[in-house]
């Protein structure tokens, strides 16, 4: 990926960061990736357990020298990125990637197979059936008004009737499947500064999330907040996507739609701040199909029955949104 000056080679003869303009707490560098030591160091990170305010404390480290905090988090008090299975080298620049095409790839790779086992068909990937089975009424125009009416619409009455989110009829994108990708959401208003609801939620965080019940302070060189995960070359998603910067490209779209700034990656869960949450559930709802492109084990692997619900109770007002990548 397009690179930045890294400051965190100074820290090796000035651990406390004094000549960045820094008052660290004890910690140290990592370099250690998946394929062995990395040219110049990835991250620092503390020794102790972060506490409430070790975020805001370093929130100058952004503006002096580049680094922007982070939570490194284990639900085991042995948190060492080190052993994450970095992989810089597969991360590429997110600026180079659309956050949109990213998403509708994603979306048509994965919301056709869970439709296809919705409705009886065969699937290519054995999962389980009908965790979507409303996905396709779901977004029809009608169906916030009169879901059980929108519900029982045919395939083909659905295929003629749908939009994009954006108002733009499907057939404007080619042929359609009935999987079409619904388009980008509005963008939240903002009820916070993102900076204060980050540091808020950092402090929730550091008082033992349950995803995240341990963990430390972490400083990263990068662009934005949303380029974290590709600065270190995060594999947490490895699963889902082999370059995490195209990941990234998403994050900054929501740093730009809802305030977002990641504020925790663990081994493979990712804790991100909103400072402009979707307010009405038609606005979560169509939220919700970016979250199950970006991540598809939130609804896979969790207790929603559809992304409706997911809307409902992840989304509509939520202040953090949590992701997790088997």
């Amino acid at each position: 990926m397009a690179m930045l000056p890294n400051p965190l080679p100074k820290l090796a003869d000035d651990p406390t960061g004094r000549g960045l303009g820094l008052e660290l707490p004890p910690g140290g560098l990592v370099s250690d990736t998946a394929d062995g030591p990395w040219p110049e160091p990835l991250l620092w990170c503390a020794s102790a357990p972060a506490r409430a305010g070790d975020w805001s404390a370093l929130l100058p480290a952004r503006r002096t020298a580049g680094l922007h905090p982070v939570l490194l988090g284990a639900d085991r008090p042995e948190v060492d990125p080190a052993t994450w299975e970095l992989m810089p080298e597969l991360a590429s620049y997110p600026g180079d990637h659309d956050a949109e095409d990213v998403l509708a790839d994603f979306w048509e790779e994965y919301a056709e197979d869970e439709l296809s086992e919705a409705h009886g068909q065969s699937s290519s990937n054995g999962r389980t059936p009908g965790v979507l089975s409303r996905v396709k009424s779901l977004f029809t125009p009608a169906f916030s008004d009169a879901p059980s009416a929108a519900a029982g619409a045919s395939d083909s009455e659905s295929s003629e009737t749908s939009t994009t989110a954006s108002g733009t009829d499907s057939e404007d994108r080619g042929p359609t499947s009935g999987f079409d990708w619904p388009g980008l959401a509005p963008a939240g208003r903002e009820e916070e500064d993102p900076e204060v609801r980050a540091a808020a939620i950092a402090d929730l965080v550091a008082g033992g999330n349950q995803l995240l019940p341990h963990s430390r302070l972490g400083l990263v060189p990068a662009r934005r907040s949303a380029d974290i995960p590709a600065a270190i070359g995060w594999s947490g998603p490895v699963n889902h996507e082999n370059d995490v910067a195209r990941l990234c490209a998403v994050l900054r779209s929501w740093e730009d739609r809802f305030g977002i700034r990641v504020v925790a990656l663990g081994f493979d869960i990712m804790v991100v701040s909103v400072a402009a949450p979707p307010a009405t559930l038609a606005e979560a709802e169509q939220l919700a199909a970016e979250h199950f492109a970006f991540c598809p084990d939130n609804l896979q692997q969790g207790d929603h029955t559809d992304l409706r619900a997911y809307a409902k109770k992840e989304l509509l007002g939520q202040h953090f949104w949590t992701f997790w990548w088997d």
